[in-house]
């Protein structure tokens, strides 16, 4: 009977090892570190083992890093070590993957302990492209590794693309969409290269070494993107993210409407009883501080009410619905006039929000402008 009291939970659990960097990367991932992930591993089963067992999980996402470059021995720990936890009946468990860090062996386990969404990092169908990102995959390589999935039973892939990148033309996009569409995955996410600092990519664009599409060629990918998924299925439920129906990515929907989860890992980060909590970042520190029962996190920061009315604003407007006025209020105890009025009037004004039947989202011009819009609900 306990079991019906269990808070709800969404997991985050980071694997921060990669076979290489990629170029444009700049997610805490590294590379010339194997020699830790057993070590890793039984350290981050110890966090999870503290930290979850009160809750009752609803989600769980596997991310990196690459978790599919984890040996067979040490994925089947991790995964083991999950399937402990409360899990509700309809728990969404997605694993990154990475084409060519995948084996028959490794889906089978996968599959063996629960894991029903699998998300394959392929960026590019294009050979060239591929290598000059860093990608370490063919398209090849990625098609087997998605093949094999579907033969193993998977019924529920997304798959990850990428515009903007060096030497991209609107006609190698096109054609990465029509054969992405063509295998017919559940799921499809499309992000335009952002050139954040610390990355080789970074380094490259300073020395004007990058040959990038222009700020006018990136939007007509982007539409491209909308027009082509749209026309094959896909619909678009946020700014970057495309799927099938009923297929939408629910533990990504926590993020984008400000719900509670829990990181676990290095570098991992949680949203809990309205504190932000993130976790150290270097490795060897993390494996020490647990094996002597000490805090892994770095920081804790306490919301106050405007961090999180911006985040829900920020956040919920990345989806395609937009928010709603009412749980604004419920959560927040103001009306969402008395905040942002002005704001929202003059982003209509401007044709970049509509405001409708109690919901207000971005129009097909503001969502291309969000990053314009977004910077207004900042308090």
């Amino acid at each position: 009977m306990k079991e019906l009291f269990l808070k709800e939970m969404s997991l985050y659990i980071h694997i921060p090892f990669c076979k290489q960097k990629c170029l444009y990367c700049d997610f805490p991932s590294y590379s010339g570190k194997e020699k830790f992930i057993s070590k890793y591993i039984d350290a981050l089963n110890e966090e999870i083992k503290s930290k979850v067992n009160h809750y009752k999980i609803k989600s769980i996402f596997i991310g990196g890093g690459t978790p599919s470059y984890l040996n067979e021995k040490e994925l089947k720990k991790l995964l083991k070590c999950i399937n402990t936890l409360n899990l509700e009946k309809d728990l969404e468990f997605t694993i990154e993957c990475n084409p060519g860090s995948l084996t028959e062996e490794k889906l089978e386990i996968m599959k063996k302990y629960n894991v029903n969404r699998l998300s394959m990092g392929l960026q590019s169908t294009k050979q060239s492209i591929l290598k000059e990102i860093g990608r370490i995959h063919t398209f090849e390589e990625f098609e087997n590794n998605y093949l094999l999935a579907r033969k193993i039973g998977f019924k529920n892939i997304n798959i990850d693309l990428m515009f903007g990148l060096p030497n991209q033309s609107l006609e190698d996009w096109k054609n990465a969409l029509n054969k992405i569409v063509e295998l017919n995955p559940e799921h499809i996410s499309a992000y335009s290269l952002i050139i954040e600092e610390g990355t080789c990519f970074y380094n490259l664009y300073n020395q004007n070494k990058l040959n990038l599409p222009s700020e006018d060629e990136e939007r007509e990918m982007y539409l491209l993107a909308r027009k082509i998924l749209k026309e094959n299925g896909y619909y678009q439920y946020e700014i970057s993210n495309f799927s099938k129906e009923g297929k939408e990515c629910y533990h990504n929907k926590v993020y984008w409407t400000l719900k509670e989860y829990l990181g676990l890992g290095v570098s991992s980060s949680s949203y809990i009883n309205g504190k932000r909590i993130k976790n150290i970042d270097n490795i060897e520190n993390y494996i020490e501080n647990i094996d002597n029962n000490k805090s892994v996190n770095e920081e804790i920061y306490i919301n106050n009410i405007n961090d999180n009315m911006e985040e829900f604003m920020f956040m919920g407007l990345r989806m395609i619905k937009g928010i709603e006025e009412e749980e604004f209020k419920a959560r927040f105890k103001k009306d969402i006039d008395e905040v942002y009025g002005l704001i929202i009037v003059k982003n209509i004004k401007r044709e970049l929000l509509v405001r409708n039947e109690g919901r207000i989202y971005l129009t097909p011009h503001g969502i291309e402008l969000s990053n314009s819009v977004m910077s207004d609900f900042i308090i």
